[in-house]
């Protein structure tokens, strides 16, 4: 019995060594060119996008030569710029061997190009040609020629759409993520400015680059980002949502623990500071961690002018975010549960405007609110001119008809439509998305309890962002806990002389931003004239 399963034990070894020996005589370019292309044409479907142009190196000898790319996907200005330079071979010259030879001078013409590189396997040159990269096959020779070409058609540089200044550069990051990286580049003249590219998606093969600057990023937020990014195993990759969706701390949360921006200097900014930006080719939004709560609230417009100005709207944009999170659910508390903290004249007025409504305060308010939701999803949705039109003109008509039938009350309308207002005046959509929905929660709250309810909500709300991390970091910091040094760039902006380091959670290994002493000192008036 033992000898038979001995047996039976060598026979399936043998079996997987020949399985696997078989796959990887598979996997290696065959020598014949002919051979080479049929395949190719066979695992991609014989795609009428693909580009095969056979010639003739030489005529005397007729050594079959094959430039192979997806058309669309190249710079064709580059692919007969690599194929020229590559190829230039004189039969006539001494240097220019016909024998064995031959392979090895090509391959001394292509060293000279940028981004070129020689491979045997074939599933890298599926993956080349797919990438927008140009092949060269050579009869006779079982390895290839791969030319970094990728271009076609992308959308130039632009001004961004989401995230406007009054001041400020006007460039936005494009779906290019070579573009990106430039954009990035520009800024950041330094040498410890770190790209590292990996491909995520078995089927999208998504280029995805994490950069950082050495030296001044944390290096166990560092290699946690790209252990995380490591671990992703799906078919694709779309945009970087899907990244951030897999790499975040906590996957059941409406906050946002990684800032996304379509604005290069605000990547640039956080990379000063210590964070790690992740760029996903295909969208212009660039990721960057960790993303703390008060980071939400600031713009890169902030530090282009006075600090007197970029404080104050850093204020207006968190009292915005309050007012848009506990205004419905405070209005529904204090005329159901405490009129008499109302004013005399104003609660005869509400009094007498809920006279003939034949719903409850809440449904009032619940109904309005759905209404605004579904107005402002449709705007998003239409095109751009008719879009706006509808969302002016649907609150307005809406508004006015609601009050004119009696179905909600005037001051019901200014509530929710001030509610949505303030929500558009926080500069980061992502953040904006969970009072939207935690208003609701409050409003039942407030319903059935009253202030106790609102403030218990808000109170579990708080501990439950103490208790969120963004790769470890602290999301309330520097409240929560309290970092002195961090405040002075947080709620308020203290001046550009002032920010002499880095916050301390964030960056720990070089903290000092600039020296000190960089505080304005004009000469006296003596020494002007």
């Amino acid at each position: 019995m033992k000898k038979w399963n001995s047996s039976k034990n060598q026979l399936k070894k043998q079996t997987e060594k020949e399985r696997n020996s078989t796959s990887e005589t598979e996997n290696i370019l065959d020598v014949n060119l002919q051979v080479n292309l049929s395949k190719l044409k066979k695992d991609l479907g014989d795609s009428s996008d693909l580009v095969i142009r056979p010639f003739d190196m030489f005529e005397e000898s007729s050594i079959d030569t094959a430039v192979v790319y997806m058309s669309g996907l190249v710079n064709r200005k580059s692919v007969n710029e690599f194929v020229s330079k590559t190829l230039k071979v004189n039969p006539s010259s001494e240097g220019s061997p016909l024998g064995p030879a031959l392979f090895e001078f090509i391959k001394k013409q292509a060293h000279s190009i940028e981004k070129t590189k020689f491979v045997t396997e074939w599933n890298e040159i599926l993956l080349a040609v797919l990438s927008g990269q140009t092949v060269i096959l050579v009869d006779g020779y079982c390895e290839a020629v791969i030319g970094d070409t990728k271009g076609g058609e992308t959308r130039g540089i632009s001004e961004p759409k989401t995230q406007l200044v009054v001041r400020g550069p006007n460039v936005g990051f494009t779906e290019s993520i070579g573009t990106n990286a430039a954009l990035i580049r520009r800024y950041l003249k330094t040498p410890n400015l770190r790209l590292e590219t990996m491909q995520i998606g078995s089927v999208s093969k998504t280029d995805v680059a994490v950069m950082y600057i050495k030296g001044i990023a944390n290096e166990k937020v560092c290699r946690e980002i790209k252990k995380r990014l490591n671990k992703i195993e799906v078919a694709d990759i779309l945009e970087s949502g899907y990244i951030e969706q897999y790499i975040q701390d906590e996957p059941f949360t409406l906050f946002p623990t990684i800032f996304n921006t379509e604005r290069p200097d605000a990547v640039v900014g956080n990379l000063l500071e210590g964070r790690i930006a992740i760029i996903v080719d295909g969208t212009p939004f660039v990721l960057v961690a960790p993303a703390l709560f008060i980071q939400f609230f600031q713009s890169p417009g902030d530090y282009y002018q006075n600090f007197f100005m970029g404080s104050f709207l850093r204020l207006l944009r968190l009292i915005c975010f309050t007012i848009s999170l506990l205004t419905p659910s405070l209005y529904i508390a204090l005329t159901t549960f405490h009129p008499q903290m109302i004013p005399t004249a104003l609660l005869i007025s509400l009094a007498a405007q809920q006279e003939g409504v034949p719903f409850p305060l809440f449904f009032e308010v619940l109904i309005m609110e759905f209404t605004f939701e579904i107005i402002r999803e449709a705007a998003l949705r239409m095109p751009r001119v008719v879009g706006q039109t509808v969302s002016i003109v649907g609150a307005l008509v809406l508004g006015q008809a609601a009050v004119q039938a009696g179905i909600v009350s005037a001051t019901t309308i200014i509530v929710v439509a001030f509610t949505g207002i303030a929500s558009f005046a926080v500069p980061n959509y992502n953040i904006t998305v969970a009072p939207r929905l935690l208003r609701f929660l409050l409003m039942i709250l407030a319903v059935s309890f009253g202030f106790y309810g609102v403030f218990m909500g808000l109170f579990i709300l708080i501990a439950y962002l103490s208790s969120l991390r963004s790769f470890g970091i602290p999301y309330l910091s520097p409240f929560a806990p309290v970092v002195w040094a961090d405040i002075k760039d947080s709620i308020i902006r203290q001046p550009l002389w002032s920010l002499i380091n880095r916050p301390r959670l964030i960056s720990q290994q070089n903290s000092k931003r600039q020296d000190q002493g960089q505080k304005p000192t004009p000469p006296p008036n003596d020494n002007l004239y």
